[in-house]
């Protein structure tokens, strides 16, 4: 779909519905009738073709969600249909790919397992991205913002042979990687919404990951940290992830026998976020729709938990004091010293469990520390590999090899199982390394694809096949982070935190908790019309400064020369150059409003505005 303004780089889904059709329509309605009316009522226009190619982009990833889960079995997606007429795929040649040794040879086998997927199903893969849109895509994935015009320039300047892997390269050491993966992963870890989510517990817990990544740690050394993390949280931000879920508290009489905490919260999420298996139903009867999981795993595990000990109190949830006082995590040996728990089962029969792990691993009677002990059980057994690469596949590539992508069981089964396999395989093998995981994916040709579909896989049951690159809503961080980039807001350190922190705060509440969901954070309209109508956007594009922001700088720069103004707009905003088609729109309908805005400046800052507010800017695409 295009509009007057902005090319967007979304394909039109023939799975629209009519609401969508409508919203396109009247945006389209709304546009023409608003041309006349200056570029920040055209903006509202855009808002309203924005809320229609937000609610299409959705449509794929909604549709390619599992069906609802009948009886005990769940329906697994139908293959897509093959045409009638066999048709010759031919599989795009990657410009700027050029990788060898070891990761090449990993590389040339994600290709050949999916090139085998899209023959066989007849899909021929979308033409490869162009260089704009690969430089975008990889910026946001790998370091969480879009990518600076300086950088961009500097991307095409290189070898064209191997200008993308370079990039990929470059991106992985910058000091923006351990910054952008720390922040996810305290999302992982802690939840936005909940009271360690946000503060002075996940600033600590952000200053650990940071540090951990900025090192290279391997999965497995992280994971170990986490799970048998013991001290104030002041001095180790990583005993904030047990902390955060230890449930309900035992009565004081209990203690001695059940431990301070029930710890069931946290016990799910360790076996959710490290093994990609949900457990939680567990607790209360044996899992409906996996025979391999039953309650007494569930309760197995959590005995492994029960001697955490929490010396301080945390803020209560909600409430307006938020005083966060230094919390200690301790391994208290002298309580639940049976190392047993007992559970109900559903028909009312009461039985107990010792500490036994999901494959049925006993804890050794020698055994001092007990997380410790899970710790070792966690990164040895086979889905820890699998589940974080199923977890990082999703993040570049729109959707895991299963949906959810943290939902391994016997009616949830990858999409392409033998490269989730090999892949878990190499990372293992290669000692769990991030950096080299994201090296493979961001060098495939699968990474490599447009987000524009063709005739052969515009529908979403061919999504779990990667033959196009799915788009992707910018999470609430990306989205700050690109926005003051695009828009060059200038702000001291700490103004930019404290902003920061309460416009993320406005958008994480207007779309509501998002408790389990973090990998699949989506925007709404709200996050549009937060957007359109924001104060703090106001500022970021129209300063009061003359000197600050992109719009007066990009006038000084080049003295008010139109076309080049218009390509500063587009490149810092889209991260690509407008074509001349667009050049040409933007000034024939570029007119200067009477009154007190009569300015340059203005209408400027009005593209501005519906620069950022397109599909095309919010969209990782």
């Amino acid at each position: 779909m295009k509009s007057g303004l902005v090319k967007s780089s979304h394909h039109n889904s023939q799975e629209q519905t009519t609401f969508t059709k409508k919203c396109r329509l009247e945006g389209e309605r709304t546009m023409a009738h608003t041309q006349r009316r200056g570029w920040r009522t055209l903006a509202l226009g855009l808002g309203v073709l924005l809320i229609g190619t937000l609610l299409i982009g959705q449509v794929p990833a909604t549709r390619a969600q599992p069906p609802a889960k009948k009886d005990s079995k769940t329906e697994k997606p139908e293959k897509p249909a093959k045409p009638e007429k066999e048709i010759q795929i031919v599989v795009p040649k990657i410009p700027g790919i050029n990788i060898s040794g070891p990761d090449g040879e990993v590389v040339k086998s994600i290709n050949s397992m999916l090139e085998e997927g899209w023959r066989a199903n007849s899909l021929q893969p979308s033409h490869p991205a162009s260089d704009y849109e690969f430089i975008r895509r990889a910026t946001l994935d790998i370091i969480g913002r879009i990518a600076k015009p300086a950088e961009i320039v500097a991307f095409m300047n290189d070898a064209k042979d191997s200008r993308r892997t370079n990039l990929i390269k470059k991106l992985l050491e910058s000091e923006e990687y351990p910054k952008h993966w720390a922040n996810m992963w305290t999302n992982w870890l802690l939840t936005r919404s909940s009271v360690f989510g946000k503060g002075k517990y996940k600033e600590e817990t952000q200053v650990w990951l940071e540090d951990q990544f900025a090192q290279n740690k391997t999965h497995d050394e992280i994971a170990r940290a986490l799970i048998s993390a013991k001290g104030k949280n002041t001095d180790n931000g990583a005993v904030n992830f047990i902390l955060a879920h230890v449930g309900e508290a035992v009565p004081r009489d209990k203690h001695s026998e059940e431990g301070q905490f029930d710890m069931v919260p946290i016990t799910s999420r360790i076996t959710r976020l490290f093994l990609g298996i949900q457990t939680q139903c567990t607790q209360c009867h044996d899992h409906p729709f996996d025979n391999r999981l039953r309650q007494e795993h569930f309760w197995g595990i959590n005995v492994f938990l029960r001697q955490v000990h929490r010396d301080g109190t945390p803020p209560m949830e909600g409430g307006r004091m938020m005083t966060y006082a230094p919390l200690e995590l301790k391994e208290d040996t002298n309580v639940n010293a049976e190392a047993a728990v007992f559970f109900e089962k559903r028909n009312g029969v009461v039985r107990q469990t010792k500490a036994v792990f999901l494959n049925g691993a006993k804890m050794p009677a020698e055994t001092t520390n007990r997380r410790d002990e899970l710790a070792r059980l966690i990164v040895e057994h086979d889905s820890f590999p699998k589940a974080y690469v199923n977890r990082l596949w999703a993040h570049f590539f729109g959707r895991g090899f299963t949906q959810p992508i943290d939902d391994f069981n016997e009616q949830n089964e990858p999409s392409n199982p033998e490269l989730l396999k090999e892949l878990s395989k190499q990372y293992k093998h290669y000692k769990f390394d991030q950096k080299r995981l994201i090296t493979w994916l961001c060098n495939s040709t699968a990474y490599n694809l447009s987000s524009v579909a063709n005739k052969t896989n515009d529908k979403p049951d061919t999504d779990p096949y990667f033959s196009r690159m799915l788009l992707k809503v910018m999470a609430p961080e990306q989205l700050y982070e690109s926005l003051m980039l695009a828009t060059q807001r200038e702000v001291g350190k700490e103004a930019r935190k404290t902003e920061r922190d309460r416009w993320l705060d406005n958008l994480i509440s207007n779309f509501g908790d998002d408790e389990g969901n973090e990998v699949n954070f989506n925007g709404t309209v709200v996050q549009a019309l937060l957007m359109m109508n924001g104060n703090d956007i106001n500022k970021a594009i129209a300063p009061e400064d003359t000197n600050a922001g992109l719009v007066y700088k990009s006038i000084a720069k080049h003295r008010g020369a139109p076309d080049a103004v218009i390509k500063d707009l587009y490149l810092a905003t889209l991260n690509r150059l407008p074509t001349q088609k667009e050049i040409a729109k933007v000034k024939s309908d570029f007119t200067l409003r009477t009154g007190t805005r009569d300015t340059p400046a203005a209408a400027y800052q009005d593209l501005l505005w519906a620069l950022v507010n397109s599909n095309e800017f919010i969209l990782n695409h």
